[in-house]
């Protein structure tokens, strides 16, 4: 594709529906110009200048009234089937299966206009998440490289910030990481929900495997962080089991992980529809139960929950882990920039502590989930 022709405020002569009306969602957002690299067979990325890169999130708890996060991308090459995130993508007139995983947004301006917003006087340096919606280290960040110029604005103005992602390419920025941790709480975490190898590549094509991103926590630990672990969502009667579990504990403790949280599997309008189709392709056998379990909603039943619930927290404590605090309003970790002094200081040491005997796993009551 030949862009010198292009101009900063055209449209793509191939724009999708959606994109090639001055009037759309994305044109009115900023649209520079549509990208189909050779190099990300499959991907179009739609660059765009954004107006602003923090978001507020209101329903925070902990002592904060909201949160604020950042996404540089919108969609995601992942491509994960679970993802929640998908019906966001029909806002701009892209539908919440393969035109969120193929079609991602770029703000390519993003740590501009972020270093602008944090420079403003009623900037109160509130904990920023990264990695809340859409993956910030998902295959885009590659080519486009946003993430270094969002890091060194928020630690170059004392913001703490935290980071969820599935994507190995966090190693690149460890050493910036490093660097700015000492004058700027950083918090990091893992997601790696699905500890079979079939399974993984089957409903997160995207993603890298899960050795590799355990590879990723054992160099964040070597770097000399505390990363967390999620196991979002786990898979009713796929990764739900005691053998998984357990295998997935075992080795987020191996990898240097010191905590590990978990969720079950939420299917809200958009995401449900394109589940069901995955299922219905991978695993007819289990239509049924599912169907049976997502009657009432997006979420499978309290009973359901609160099995898991226990028996999550039996494995995890059996392997030396604990589940780590939370941020109400934006899904990751709490920041250590809420802790006193003390635990701030425990957060920070190096040393890994020494595996603890496993106890013997009680079996849970026989409820049949």
């Amino acid at each position: 594709m030949r862009w010198s022709s292009q101009k900063p405020t055209a449209l793509a002569a191939d724009a999708l529906p959606g994109f090639d009306s001055p009037d759309s969602a994305l044109a009115l957002s900023g649209l520079v110009r549509t990208v189909r690299p050779p190099e990300f067979a499959g991907l179009t990325f739609h660059e765009v200048l954004a107006k602003s890169a923090l978001n507020r999130v209101p329903g925070g708890g902990g002592g904060l009234p909201f949160g604020w996060t950042i996404n540089p991308y919108r969609g995601c090459s992942h491509a994960c089937v679970y993802c929640f995130a998908r019906p966001t993508h029909e806002y701009l007139d892209l539908d919440a299966g393969r035109d969120f995983d193929a079609q991602v947004v770029v703000k390519l301006n993003v740590a501009e206009v972020l270093a602008r917003e944090l420079a403003r006087p009623s900037w109160q340096r509130d904990p920023v998440a990264l990695g809340t919606n859409t993956d910030p280290y998902q295959r885009a960040e590659g080519r486009y490289a946003l993430m270094p110029g969002i890091i060194e604005a928020l630690a170059a103005s004392g913001t703490p910030l935290s980071i969820l992602t599935k994507g190995t390419l966090l190693r690149r920025d460890l050493p910036l990481l490093q660097s700015v941790a000492p004058s700027v709480p950083v918090d990091l975490s893992m997601s790696i929900a699905i500890y079979d190898h079939e399974l993984q590549q089957s409903i997160e094509p995207g993603t890298p495997s899960t050795d590799a991103r355990l590879a990723t926590i054992r160099a964040a630990v070597d770097a000399g962080f505390t990363p967390s672990v999620f196991l979002m969502p786990l898979l009713p009667d796929l990764t739900d089991t005691r053998a998984h579990l357990d295998e997935a504990f075992a080795r987020i403790r191996e990898a240097g992980a010191r905590s590990a949280v978990h969720s079950s599997l939420r299917l809200g309008p958009g995401v449900r529809e394109w589940f069901f189709a995955w299922l219905e392709r991978e695993h007819p056998d289990r239509v049924e139960r599912y169907r049976a379990l997502y009657s009432d909603g997006p979420h499978p039943p309290k009973a359901y929950r609160a099995w898991l619930a226990a028996r999550v927290d039996e494995v995890r404590r059996a392997h030396g882990l604990r589940a780590p605090a939370l941020d109400t309003a934006t899904g990751t970790v709490r920041s250590t920039a809420l802790a006193g002094p003390r635990q701030r200081a425990a957060a920070s040491r190096r040393a890994v502590p020494p595996t603890p005997v496993a106890a013997p796993v009680r079996p849970v009551a026989a409820t049949l989930f």
